[in-house]
This record gives structure tokens, C-alpha cells and sequence, in this order.
């Protein structure tokens, strides 16, 4: 479980990473001599938050200071994050906006729905990406996935067959880990998300790479993804994502329309 100073530390990398990709021309200011770092300057920043530079410095050090609703929607106006960032910063400083229940074992009705999609590929995953139900065609598609206890955030790092299977893996491997770090900052301490990323890092040299970089993504509730059929090729699949009303953190996700890439 992580505990408070860590979570300090997290909250003042992200800040930190969020400022180096900050440009003083986007961020509207006028061009200086050479800098010795990327980004803006933590004094700029402050200047542009309208807190004091110290401060500041003291958040993004990980110290025991406590950020108000405010100061923290100007940094974010500050450093230009989106929502998903936004929401991701307001957790990290303990500041969530919403409670966000606990999931609960899936209901018979909704493991049933999988089966009832056939033959188009479906399945029902938690919020940590752990598979709870699927049907024939999705266990076709990724075959991996018919497994004890399988995990897709798992499968997408771990198994050598994913990379086959998911024809733009390095792209979509990089934002789903993206999605499970906003998903993580929803649940802090939470055991089920701490266990799963530490158990990629040791496992996945690119979750170590990418990491650090602080990316965060919403989740997609539709799209279209490049896989690879065992025995069509590779196929252009939309997919569409619903959350039962009774269950909100768990997702049914439906791929069909397949053309060819």
C-alpha cells in the first residue's frame, strides 16, 4: 500500500514532468537566454500559477504541504493538462473530486452478455484489466486470455503472442498503460493496482521506460484497433466499450465491423 510520503513523491514527479514539457512559448512567455533545462523554470511556473516560487518547490520535492483545490486548478490551467491529467493531479495530491466505489464480483447477467455477442469478440474486464468474462471469438483473437485468472494489461506486456496479435503494439501498449496510470490515481493504496504495476516493472523493460514519463489517458468508450485473426490476417476492428449501471468500473468491451487493414 502506498503510503503518504511516497504519494507526495509521485505528485511532485508528475508535476515535474508536466513543466519539462512546458515550453516558455506556450506557456506564453518571451524568449530568454539558454536554458540548462527542458521546459519552464519552477519560479515561471509559480509566476503563472500566481503562488509563491518556494512553495511550489516544496511540492514538487515531494515535502508534507498541502495543495487547496485552488492552486491546484492553476497549476493545471498553468500547465495546460487536459481532463484526464487534471482529474490524475487532484488524486495524486489526495484531492479526488468524486468517490469512486469499490468494484464488486460480476453479476451472472452481465458475465452472460459475452456469450449472447458471439461471434463477435467480447469480453467483461475490471478496473485493473483482469478478465472476468469473454466469449469464443474473443478467446480466438487473443488466445491467451482463456487462462486462469488472465489480465489484458498483463497479456499486452508479458505475452510474446501479443505483440503478433496487436498490429500497432507499441502504440497500443503505450496508452493502455497510459489509462491504467489515470485508473491508478483513482485508487490510491489500492493493494490491486500497486500489486499490478509492480509486477509489469519487473516483468516489462518498456513499463520501465515509460513510466517516469507520467502519461495519462482517459478511458475509450469506442475506437478502432489493428489485430491480427488467427485466420483472417490482420483486420481492422471497431470496438465499443459499456459499463453496467450496477457496476460502473467494470467494462464490456465489443470489437466488430472487422475490415482488412
Amino acid at each position: 500500500m502506498r503510503n503518504p510520503a511516497d504519494q507526495r513523491h509521485e505528485l511532485g514527479r508528475f508535476l515535474r514532468s508536466r513543466r519539462e514539457r512546458l515550453s516558455p512559448a506556450e506557456a506564453g512567455l518571451p524568449r530568454t537566454s539558454r536554458r540548462r533545462t527542458p521546459g519552464l523554470r519552477r519560479e515561471e511556473l509559480a509566476v503563472l500559477a500566481g503562488i509563491s516560487a518556494t512553495w511550489y518547490t516544496y511540492l514538487e520535492q515531494g515535502r508534507d504541504v498541502q495543495a487547496s483545490d485552488q492552486v491546484l486548478g492553476a497549476l493545471a490551467t498553468a500547465l495546460g493538462l487536459d481532463r484526464p491529467e487534471e482529474d490524475h493531479l487532484f488524486r495524486l495530491a489526495g484531492r479526488a473530486r468524486e468517490d469512486v466505489a469499490e468494484p464488486e464480483p460480476l453479476a451472472a447477467e452481465v458475465a452472460a452478455v459475452p456469450g449472447l455477442l458471439q461471434p463477435h469478440p467480447a469480453y467483461v474486464i475490471s478496473a485493473t484489466y483482469d478478465v472476468l468474462a469473454h466469449n469464443e471469438a474473443a478467446a480466438a483473437l487473443f488466445p491467451s486470455l482463456a487462462g486462469q485468472t488472465p489480465n489484458f494489461v498483463r497479456w499486452t506486456f508479458t505475452a510474446q503472442e501479443a505483440r503478433h496479435v496487436v498490429v500497432e503494439w507499441e502504440r497500443e501498449a503505450r496508452g493502455l498503460l497510459a489509462r491504467l496510470r489515470a485508473l491508478a490515481g483513482r485508487h490510491p493504496g489500492d493493494e490491486r493496482f500497486t500489486r499490478l504495476i509492480d509486477d509489469l516493472h519487473e516483468a516489462s523493460p518498456e513499463v520501465r521506460a515509460w513510466w517516469p514519463h507520467h502519461e495519462v489517458q482517459a478511458q475509450r468508450p469506442a475506437g478502432r484497433k489493428r489485430l491480427r485473426h488467427p485466420g483472417l490476417g490482420p483486420l481492422d476492428y471497431a470496438f465499443t466499450a459499456f459499463h453496467p449501471a450496477e457496476q460502473p468500473e467494470q467494462t464490456l468491451v465489443v470489437y466488430s465491423d472487422p475490415r482488412p487493414c
